[in-house]
């Protein structure tokens, strides 16, 4: 696999798991109660628990997925920083 395709599968995959997370993160925050009282402890047919384990796992994911990002554009990285700063 290029390089090029690397990357867009690594930024594909972020995208992605970034927008699951937020999803349910959304969905725990305004959809779900937090109480164990009364109130909504479900969402399309799923339980509080569950949307809270994919919430946790993709984000866990997420933070893989963006280290592997660092480490393939790290050149990059180092080069704008050396010429942020001056240095060459």
């Amino acid at each position: 696999m290029n390089r090029a395709k690397l990357n867009y599968l690594v930024d594909f995959s972020m995208f992605i798991s970034f927008l699951v997370t937020a999803i349910t993160g959304l969905i725990l925050k305004f959809f779900l109660s937090s109480g164990k009282r009364s109130g909504q402890n479900e969402f399309l047919g799923i339980i509080k628990g569950n949307w809270e384990l994919v919430h946790d796992w993709i984000g866990i994911l997420l933070i893989f997925i963006v280290i592997i990002h660092i480490v393939l554009h790290w050149n990059w990285i180092v080069s704008m920083t050396r010429g942020l700063f001056g240095r060459s």
